[in-house]
């Protein structure tokens, strides 16, 4: 299962999500991926990881994204 790859410790990373036993944030991963490598480049750079996990960081950023709200607040000057 692709969630319980994620993990959140505040002793690590300052309590980023992290793929588990690792210290590569879904933050970092994402960056990678903008930057235009795939899951198979990635693991190949970061051995400690999987394809699977990769997409588990992928689906974990995208369940949070459907949380955020975005209010338009006018405050009169």
């Amino acid at each position: 299962m692709q969630a319980s790859l994620i993990t959140s410790d505040p002793a690590v990373l300052g309590g980023k999500p992290c793929v588990r036993g690792t210290r590569l944030s879904v933050e970092f991963i994402l960056e990678l991926i903008a930057s235009g490598s795939d899951p198979a480049e990635i693991v190949q750079l970061y051995p400690q990881l999987t394809v699977e996990a990769v997409r588990g960081a992928v689906a974990y950023a995208a369940r949070a994204m459907k949380n955020e709200f975005v209010w338009d607040v006018k405050i009169p000057a």
